[in-house]
């Protein structure tokens, strides 16, 4: 298949243009109910609503099911058969202490898909989600119809080279602090502050509407769970990943890649790939920015997002 480009990056006074009309509001939707699948000894949360085509909805880093609240029933309301799961450490998950990776959470979304699925998914991922939809899509094609990256991370961590020298430096002594016995937990506990979240949000959210007490109270309540600090502690020191740019020759499903232009953990300019392989017709990849938007397109902008998303699906038959 070949893809398209969505459509050119819009101004701000165009974030209506994008609406679709068949998309219905997300006003007062909730979550789904959630259900507990045990993978090799541990617990993993998962929910699933609606028939047809399956998605798969992978969270970011410190996120959860909660984060797609907007999103799955618009989606499974449109004929899809929507699936969201708390990776390991996360959300509603078990946090066990382990040595966690991008590596691990693929075998994880392996073993869910054969559990649970066993037929050909779209995987939608925001951020670390995203990095993970790229892997899944290289490694393993035959889990996949196509994929949606929002805002996809460049790493797990960043790498030192990435990094300017005086940065590199800083963040390998950060690194070896907050695995700390004694000093680790102590910035956990102001990391977690609700005040703090908060505060996190207002740097990453273009959108400030968007930052509710719920939206704090989905990103606190894992913190406060057994084993959640450890689960901090090793993400923050571990393995970077592979690079998008290694994983994009791979792939051979149709991707659309949708970018909020305000982002300042995963920057516009980190999109340069995405957007280059979307002009050439030859490619599958669609792109789209979004103005006014931050890390998490699907929580800032759900109706715009869902709209995009359901749009493309049609335009691929999926």
């Amino acid at each position: 298949m070949t893809g398209q480009t969505v459509n050119p990056p819009l101004k701000s006074r165009d974030l209506d243009s994008l609406k679709s009309p068949n998309t219905p509001s997300v006003k007062g939707l909730g979550p789904c109910q959630p259900m507990i699948w045990n993978w090799r000894g541990y617990d993993i949360r998962y929910t699933v609503e609606g028939d047809g085509v399956p998605l798969v909805l992978i969270h970011g880093f410190g996120a959860s099911i909660g984060h797609w609240r907007k999103n799955i029933p618009v989606l499974a309301a449109a004929g899809y058969q929507v699936y969201a799961l708390d990776l390991l450490g996360f959300g509603g998950s078990e946090k066990p202490a382990l040595d966690y990776s991008l590596d691990l959470w693929e075998v994880l979304l392996r073993d869910f898909w054969q559990h649970h699925i066993g037929v050909p998914a779209v995987f939608v991922g925001n951020s670390i989600g995203g990095l993970l939809v790229l892997m899944t899509l290289a490694n393993s094609p035959d889990m996949a119809q196509g994929g949606v990256l929002l805002n996809c991370a460049g790493s797990l961590n960043h790498r030192p080279e990435d990094l300017p020298r005086p940065l590199s430096v800083v963040m390998g002594v950060f690194s070896k602090v907050v695995s700390n016995s004694v000093m680790g937990p102590l910035i956990f506990e102001q990391v977690r502050q609700k005040f703090r979240i908060r505060s996190a949000l207002k740097q990453v959210y273009g959108n400030r509407d968007a930052i509710t007490p719920e939206l704090v109270e989905i990103l606190y309540r894992p913190s406060c769970d057994l084993g959640a600090q450890k689960v901090f502690a090793s993400i923050l020191t571990a393995p970077p990943g592979p690079r998008p740019s290694e994983l994009l020759p791979q792939i051979q499903h149709p991707l659309l890649v949708l970018w909020g232009e305000t982002d300042p953990w995963t920057p516009i300019q980190g999109a340069t790939l995405y957007q280059e392989m979307a002009d050439d017709p030859g490619k599958i990849v669609a792109f789209q920015s979004i103005p006014d938007t931050g890390h998490c397109p699907h929580d800032e902008r759900p109706e715009l997002v869902n709209g995009l998303i359901l749009d493309w699906l049609k335009s691929h038959n999926l």
